[in-house]
């Protein structure tokens, strides 16, 4: 994605697409202004490549554009302050929110939003302890190897599912302390389920109000699963046939006339195409002639005994 760069200002300077956020001007000047802006564009570019994400691909440009302005007010002596960026993903597996989540950490580091940008990803069992006291040092370990990154929690709403007397709740007392003790160097992703999400904020009102960014990954469309799969191949260097790419789309509509196939769940796709590519392997294993275009080919029986052998499982 090219974010494009903000317009001349007054002061005639012109803001680049990347800039510190107020207060992390330090940790930028370890690279170059034009490090710094490749390493953003080459994820920006990944970040694109993903199939729809269209909300998120804009909300990253409006984060970049946020912290370029907050920049230049500094410069012009205007009172300007970080946002923050706490957030709930709602989705079912497979809609990419993992994925999103380590695109996001390292993008807010080359912007400067945070140190490290790596992503800390951890269920209730990594922060549920076993005896009063245990939850609160296991979560504060949990968010101190998050701390310049992102500590994303799956199934976020498993924390209150036990009621008040449960350790869960501890969890969650102290991830919010944390969320406002450390929000210049530390997001806190929450994810799962749109409806299981929607109830656990429900249960805790105090907790909405503290995740500014709500985001919603839908199920993908069968094209799209198509679409994802093609991605795949093309950059391990393989292509479907017109054949193969036929046969995909089949079995997706097959799976789903079933009810087989969680709709949308691209790690159906990604499973298929791998299997595809140790089957396309196993052909040509057995042919005396292997010419460059055979080995970039993925066959539409490659896709039928890659699917027999998932159904198997």
């Amino acid at each position: 994605m090219i974010v494009k760069k903000i317009p001349t200002i007054q002061s005639g300077q012109r803001i680049p697409q990347y800039q510190s956020a107020p207060g992390n001007e330090a940790s930028c000047e370890k690279k170059s202004g034009n490090d710094r802006e490749e390493d953003l564009s080459i994820i920006l570019a990944e970040l694109d490549s993903l199939v729809g994400m269209e909300r998120i691909k804009e909300l990253v440009a409006e984060i970049n554009a946020y912290i370029a302005i907050q920049r230049e007010r500094q410069r012009n002596s205007l009172a300007s302050e970080p946002q923050v960026l706490h957030m709930i993903f709602k989705g079912n597996p497979g809609t990419g929110k993992t994925t999103v989540a380590r695109i996001l950490g390292r993008a807010f580091s080359k912007m400067g939003v945070l140190s490290k940008g790596h992503l800390v990803e951890v269920e209730r069992a990594d922060l549920v302890g076993e005896y009063i006291g245990h939850t609160a040092q296991k979560t504060r370990d949990t968010i101190r190897k998050a701390l310049g990154g992102i500590l994303f929690i799956d199934e976020a709403y498993s924390l209150a599912r036990g009621g008040e007397k449960d350790f869960g709740k501890e969890a969650i007392d102290t991830l919010v302390k944390a969320m406002e003790d450390k929000k210049d160097d530390l997001i806190l992703i929450l994810a799962g389920y749109k409806q299981e999400m929607e109830n656990f904020l429900r249960s805790n009102p105090g907790l909405r109000s503290r995740f500014p960014i709500h985001l919603e990954f839908p199920d993908y469309k069968i094209e799209e699963l198509v679409e994802i799969g093609e991605a795949m191949l093309e950059k391990r260097e393989y292509k479907f046939t017109s054949g193969a790419k036929s046969r995909v789309r089949e079995i997706l509509y097959e799976q789903v006339k079933q009810g087989d196939l969680s709709t949308g769940n691209a790690r159906f796709i990604r499973n298929l195409v791998e299997r595809a590519i140790r089957k396309q392997a196993v052909r040509l294993a057995r042919e005396r002639v292997i010419t460059r275009e055979s080995l970039m080919t993925i066959e539409r029986q490659d896709i039928s005994l890659a699917f027999e052998d998932s159904a198997q499982d």
